[in-house]
């Protein structure tokens, strides 16, 4: 498209919806909403998320009741439901919850951290990149699971093992959307700060760190999941508590009830933190208009 013609698709575009610079956006998002919808654009719902595990209850209630799913390979939810409340009733889950949950928030505390640190020196700094990007590259391509046993050989088997593989798998995702925000930021705006005469302090402030926001956020969402499938992991290893550790013992006396209703506090714990970050980022990135507004 030439400049011709984005002119006048720019004047067109005014004269309907009048100038750019006085353009109410929920006024304009009513307008075009009716558009949206012959388009096949519709608003989501808060809770559609909901609609995938929703089915599948639903699909695991209607085996269960026809007999198609035995109770020996996977107990009905009532089942599940009945023996998550004997073990609330006995305490046992709620322990081994805490203690899950404090494993995974101090792994995702120092990878958060960590990740964050590195991203930086490397996005900001050409030196940092060439020093640190490579290195995390190499890590990259090393499963996580693979170092656990070099981990285990220098930490041992107790906590800090636990936190050290999750800190790890927490570390990727965090540096790499972070790192890639930070050198995605557009030429423009480097252009737009010199004309303002901003300090390399200023325009890190104001224009980089606002701009990388966003994919420190999507990799957030990565590494908290990150966090809860290393957690599964860590917690079959001579773990004495802990929700992977019941589920072990568990799997030890055959309580198959047991084991579901660990697999289940895993998915919902996955779930719900997921459900945090998304609404952590559509509060903090308000100001992007997306298909999900």
């Amino acid at each position: 498209m030439n400049a011709q013609s984005t002119a006048a698709l720019v004047a067109a575009v005014e004269m309907r919806h009048g100038p750019r610079d006085s353009f109410d956006l929920p006024a304009a998002t009513a307008r075009r909403a009716p558009h949206r919808r012959r388009l096949g654009i519709a608003a989501p719902d808060p809770l559609g998320w909901l609609l995938g595990p929703a089915l599948l209850v639903l699909v695991w209630t209607v085996g269960s009741m026809s007999g198609l799913i035995d109770a020996r390979v996977l107990p009905a939810p009532w089942a599940t439901v009945s023996t998550a409340a004997d073990l609330l009733h006995q305490g046992r889950l709620q322990a081994n919850l805490l203690i899950s949950a404090w494993r995974a928030a101090q792994g995702l505390f120092f990878g958060v951290t960590t990740g964050v640190a590195v991203a930086l020196i490397a996005g900001l700094s050409l030196c940092g990149g060439y020093v640190f990007d490579g290195l995390v590259q190499v890590k990259r391509a090393i499963p996580t699971l693979a170092l656990i046993p070099l981990v285990i050989l220098w930490f041992g088997i107790g906590e800090t093992m636990k936190v050290t593989v999750i800190a790890i798998s927490v570390f990727i995702p965090i540096y790499l959307n972070t790192h890639t925000a930070l050198r995605g930021i557009e030429t423009r705006y480097v252009e737009l700060a010199e004309t303002l005469g901003l300090s390399r302090w200023a325009f890190i402030r104001q224009v980089v760190l606002p701009g990388a926001l966003p994919g420190f956020l999507l990799g957030l969402r990565f590494a908290v999941m990150a966090a809860w499938l290393a957690l599964v992991v860590v917690e079959q290893l001579n773990a004495t508590s802990g929700i992977g550790y019941m589920i072990n013992l568990a799997r030890t006396y055959a309580q198959s009830d047991v084991i579901v209703v660990g697999l289940v506090v895993y998915a919902l714990l996955g779930l719900s933190s997921d459900l945090a970050i998304r609404t952590l980022e559509s509060r903090a990135l308000t100001w992007r208009r997306t298909f999900a507004k």
